[in-house]
């Protein structure tokens, strides 16, 4: 503790007081409790996002892998739905049949991961639950394609509504 001699010949103690330095603490201890609970919201808010583009994106490359089924640019067989018959199709492609040259047809570049699936270990195709197109939506179940996709998370969003019901 510095000790020094004001100008009014009285001595001044420089420093903090251990009640100074507790009321500090108490503060920081206060705001970090505050912002804690808020980076833990930005960051399901964040995870919450990524779901949905993923969605959205493996759901537009099976309606376009339908479109193009419709239209004759896949092969059909006479037991086929439409859809693709597993996920991985999207990403490894098919042969255009209205095509000459046959070039392969890609409708997603990689399929991508649930972000709430925490193993991270699985394959990407492995973290989504598959549905067929025989299966009702209030239990979907796989079958001999994949006509739509959903969250295996048994979380539920900040909107009420289970992963596995967006």
């Amino acid at each position: 503790m510095n000790v020094f001699k004001t100008s009014a010949g009285r001595f001044h103690d420089s420093g903090f007081t251990l009640i100074e330095l507790l009321i500090t603490v108490a503060i920081v201890g206060l705001l970090a409790s505050i912002a804690l609970p808020m980076t833990e919201l930005a960051v399901q808010r964040s995870k919450e996002q990524e779901l949905r583009i993923a969605l959205r994106e493996i759901r537009t490359g099976i309606d376009a892998y339908k479109k193009a089924w419709d239209e004759g640019r896949i092969q059909k067989s006479l037991d086929d739905s439409g859809y693709p018959k597993k996920l991985e199709v999207l990403a490894e492609g098919v042969e255009d049949f209205k095509n000459p040259k046959r070039v392969k047809m890609y409708y997603l570049r990689r399929i991508p991961r649930d972000p709430m699936v925490k193993d991270t270990r699985s394959a990407a195709v492995d973290t989504w639950g598959k549905r067929a197109y025989k299966s009702p939506p209030d239990d979907p179940q796989e079958g001999d394609d994949v006509y739509d996709v959903y969250s295996l998370s048994t979380g539920v969003g900040l909107n009420g509504v289970a992963y596995r019901e967006w």
